[in-house]
């Protein structure tokens, strides 16, 4: 049995009431409808916000951060994050409060409703995935450039995980943050050039962990379109994820716009839309492999979402001298955070990309189908049209997903063709549901209002 977390309501209106969790979530405690757990809106409630607090899920850890709240929150007794009386909610929302890990027995009180928190822990995983592995690949975080060489030359010397990377050599490097590098190289005797990607996690993974991390690997090599970046192999060798991908030369979308003063021009960007909507329709249909455990057969299992979709992740190749999109790190990222590899929180604004989330997803991470991902193809039309987020970010990011609606394309740019303007408006409606449920949708609004 996995581990589990339990909320039970100590005191306040609903004594007993339970919220069990056993996979890595994120949930808003507070009096709003879409909250979960939610609390009473009447007048006994009213010292709890519509948005108090945020929970952030990874059986059999559970971390707490307050939003800024006017009466704050509490566990054990010690406040953890309130606004002071004299500040507006909109400034409570500038406010960043730190994230604390919570434990068997303790208690958080909002207003006069205290929950109390059980963690039960399967006995093979490892309790406490939140510690840096000490490993020789953190000495320098700026660069991961000597990892990949020794992986390379690991691979020369015949190590049997290493096969699929044997005989590259590195052209250059491509791109790098604090979790992963991506190098171009190129087969010594093919002559062929692909993307190598290596990822180093930042916590000790358990086999549930890695076998979580593995399905979502096993799913995106299982998707095979002409615009779908390819995941060719993957491996894991002393700690480190290894990845070769075919090789995109145009870059992707976020450098494109870089390049181009913030934004592109809007027959490009409908057009590179248009593409990614495709890549979208075949994935959120596609037969992909389901990994339940290494010990048992792969079960067929229909569509793969994203779930990260944004400029970046959507790249740039030629096809007969045309410029093409291609959707890239099919699920990848999330599969690595969700897996608790990253050791960071779900809606941590420096490694989430929340301008591009809907509402529904910073609700419920779990909460995951097809117009998810459609939502966030119109944002990424939008921001690439105009150069800016479909919400107003001032603060608190999460909470500027779940108060802020999008703004109006054409309070952007005004000289937007109407029709346009009203479809892209439409695809980001998402209260009390996002709009469009599939790409084929999308899509077909879009070539109606061309």
């Amino acid at each position: 049995m996995p581990s589990k977390i339990t909320l039970t309501i100590t005191q306040g209106q609903h004594p007993g009431r339970e919220y069990i969790f056993d996979t890595r979530t994120t949930c808003i405690i507070g009096r709003s409808p879409d909250c979960n757990p939610q609390l009473p809106n009447d007048s006994a409630h009213l010292t709890i916000s519509r948005y108090h607090c945020l929970l952030d899920i990874n059986p059999p850890n559970i971390r707490i951060r307050d939003f800024g709240s006017l009466n704050g929150t509490y566990v054990n007794g010690d406040k953890i994050g309130q606004r002071e009386f004299h500040q507006t909610p909109q400034e409570g929302e500038k406010l960043k409060f730190p994230e604390y890990d919570l434990q068997t027995g303790d208690e958080i009180q909002l207003g006069n409703t205290v929950f109390k928190i059980a963690i039960e822990v399967d006995q093979t995983e490892i309790k406490n995935p939140y510690i840096v592995i000490p490993s020789q690949h953190q000495e320098d975080k700026s660069t991961h450039s000597e990892t990949i060489k020794r992986l390379l030359t690991a691979s020369e010397n015949g190590v049997a995980t290493l096969q699929v990377i044997s005989g590259y050599k590195i052209v250059k490097l491509l791109s790098k943050d604090q979790f992963r590098e991506v190098y171009l190289v190129k087969h010594s005797q093919t002559q062929k050039y692909v993307a190598l990607k290596i990822m180093i996690p930042m916590v000790i993974g358990n086999e549930r962990s890695l076998d979580m991390f593995k399905r979502g690997l096993a799913n995106y090599q299982a998707l095979d379109h002409c615009r779908i970046v390819k995941l060719f192999d993957y491996g894991l060798y002393d700690n480190v994820f290894f990845f070769t991908m075919e090789y995109c030369k145009g870059g992707n979308v976020g450098d494109l716009m870089h390049k181009s003063g913030g934004k592109l021009p809007v027959d490009l960007s409908v057009d590179m839309m248009l593409q990614v909507l495709d890549g979208l329709i075949y994935a959120h249909n596609a037969e992909v492999p389901d990994i339940k455990s290494p010990h048992e057969s792969f079960a067929s299992c229909k569509g793969l979402i994203h779930c990260d979709l944004k400029p970046s992740n959507i790249f740039l190749a030629y096809e007969d001298d045309a410029r093409v999109a291609k959707i890239a790190d099919y699920g990848l990222a999330k599969a690595f955070d969700v897996a608790g590899l990253s050791g960071q929180t779900l809606t941590d604004e420096a490694s989430c990309s929340l301008e591009f989330m809907p509402r529904q997803q910073v609700l419920n991470f779990k909460y995951a189908q097809p117009e998810i991902d459609v939502w966030a193809a119109a944002a990424c039309l939008y921001n690439m049209i105009t150069g800016e987020f479909p919400r107003d970010f001032t603060g608190e990011k999460v909470l500027a997903v779940l108060q802020n609606n999008p703004v109006s394309i054409r309070h952007r740019d005004n000289t937007l063709p109407k029709e346009l303007a009203d479809v892209i408006d439409l695809a980001l409606v998402e209260k009390p549901d996002i709009y469009f449920k599939s790409a084929v949708s999308f899509k077909k609004a879009l070539l109606n209002a061309l």
